[in-house]
């Protein structure tokens, strides 16, 4: 047994149709259409190929729809509208006006950085929808990120398909409790420091505490962990409970509770440099520039803030 398939319908010719049965004869649809009748009848012929029916038939020296042609005309109506609102929402993607992208950060940049980001983007386009994702909590099963905002050998994903830049390069400071010895001081040396107990603040082993160790080494020392946390605000809240210090990026230092004194670091000044990548395919969306564009004030507030410290 022989199985015919018609082809999918066309919504262009389903168009003419439609102008066919408003203005009542071919003659007017071409006109109104911009077509001349030939075309009209070829788009009509092929119409009722697609869906094997008599759509049109003569009516005196004119033609009219069959019962069959009106429906199939009326019930195009909302094909139409629908494509409309695709048309517009292909429109909107292409401006960057709609559409989801994908952000993920480090914990102290979605502190300090994304929340006003994100204020903005929603303000200035309503229609894009952000997904934020905590580098620390991601995982191989997540899709790689549109923007991704990280720390230099941070190894949370690769950067095949992406333009890597530089942010800033951001200070560590010292955070004491308000008793230390070191409260008062306009700033303190690692090795001044290492005789004090510790609060560790990323037990992940990551690229930030590897800086602070490096620069400890370069100073002659380890630092002494009486405590280890898995965050800096943990970590924050020991030192003001007195526990003991704990070296932070600048970034970290926002919201201190009481007890918590802040003092620049020297000889040597631990360092962590901050990047921005960008998905090639959406580096031109107008949401995504205006996302790096922010992300540049902030990194430039971070070094003028740093260089006034």
């Amino acid at each position: 047994m022989s199985l015919y398939i018609h082809p999918m319908i066309d919504p262009h010719r389903l168009r003419v149709l439609r102008s066919v049965v408003a203005e009542g004869s071919i003659t007017k649809a071409a006109t109104a259409l911009g077509y001349t009748s030939s075309a009209v009848s070829q788009h009509l012929s092929a119409l009722a190929r697609e869906t094997g029916l008599v759509l049109l038939e003569r009516d005196g020296r004119g033609i009219a729809p069959t019962e069959a042609g009106r429906l199939v005309a009326a019930e195009a109506a909302p094909v139409f509208d629908h494509l409309a609102r695709v048309e517009s929402l292909v429109a909107d993607l292409r401006a960057g006006r709609a559409g989801r992208l994908s952000v993920s950060y480090f914990a102290s940049a979605g502190a300090a950085w994304i929340p006003p980001i994100v204020a903005t983007i929603a303000r200035e386009f309503p229609d894009v929808r952000m997904d934020l994702r905590l580098i620390e909590l991601m995982d191989e099963a997540h899709r790689a990120p549109d923007v991704e905002i990280y720390v230099e050998g941070d190894p949370s994903g690769g950067v095949d398909g992406y333009d890597c830049r530089q942010l800033v390069v951001e200070p560590f400071v010292a955070l004491v409790p308000s008793g230390s010895a070191w409260a008062d001081h306009a700033r303190v040396t690692l090795r001044q420091l290492s005789a004090e107990p510790w609060v560790d603040n990323d037990i992940a082993r990551g690229p930030c505490r590897q800086a602070v160790l490096e620069a400890c080494a370069a100073a002659g020392f380890t630092p002494d962990f009486g405590v280890e946390t898995q965050d800096y605000p943990t970590a924050i809240r020991f030192v003001a409970a007195g526990i003991g210090l704990t070296v932070v990026p600048r970034l970290a230092v926002t919201d201190l509770p009481d007890g918590v004194v802040v003092v620049p670091i020297v000889d040597p000044t631990p360092t962590r440099t901050i990047g921005v990548r960008v998905r090639r395919h959406v580096r031109d969306n107008p949401a995504v520039r205006r996302i790096v564009e922010l992300l540049d004030d902030h990194a430039r507030l971070a070094d003028d803030t740093a260089l006034a410290g």
